[in-house]
């Protein structure tokens, strides 16, 4: 773990966050081609930085706290824009958000025993990952790209809806895993104390 600010990784991270107002306000005015384009690149910038911390050994405190926090606010653009259009329906993004808000709360009883955030757990990438390979495919399904009728539409409904469902399923398992390894923490430390 390094020290810096100033990294390759921390400028993808960066990029991906200021993309997400420009793709939210593409997405709501039905720019779904550069929605599309914005979001795709929000994916393989969440790759490419996680890769080259690693390969650059720039890993840093900044970068631990910018990727996930990229990856939350992207999701939650992508679900009001999905929802404000009808494309999803609002119990999807009810469902995530109330995900997010149950894992606050694991975090505030982290910050009072005086410990920061948990690293991020392979289930959490994984849930992630399979929900940004999902809305981008059902915004191509939803028939503004392509024929509504066609078949590259019905295939990118099915596939969005499969990652859409595994992906909600693996948030939900990696906040149990996180919740719990909170609670195993905060109860060490309070029998510490």
């Amino acid at each position: 773990m390094t020290g810096q600010i100033v990294t390759i990784p921390n400028g993808l991270s960066l990029l991906r966050l200021l993309g997400i107002p420009v793709f939210l306000w593409c997405l709501i005015t039905r720019h779904d081609g550069w929605a599309l384009i914005i979001v795709m690149a929000g994916g393989v910038t969440d790759y490419l930085d996680g890769k080259l911390a690693r390969w650059l050994g720039q890993y840093s405190r900044l970068g631990e706290l910018l990727d996930p926090t990229a990856d939350r606010l992207y999701i939650l653009a992508t679900l009001i824009g999905l929802s404000v259009r009808e494309i999803i329906p609002w119990q999807l993004t009810f469902i995530l958000v109330v995900r997010d808000v149950v894992l606050s709360a694991g975090l505030l009883a982290l910050r009072r025993s005086g410990y920061g955030p948990l690293p991020v757990h392979f289930l959490g990438k994984a849930a992630t990952m399979n929900l940004l390979y999902a809305f981008p495919l059902l915004l191509l399904g939803h028939g503004t790209l392509t024929p509504p009728d066609s078949l590259l539409a019905h295939m990118a409904q099915v596939l969005g809806w499969s990652f859409a469902c595994w992906g909600v399923a693996m948030y939900w398992w990696a906040a149990g895993v996180y919740l719990r390894q909170s609670a195993h923490i905060v109860a060490t430390s309070s029998a510490r104390g």
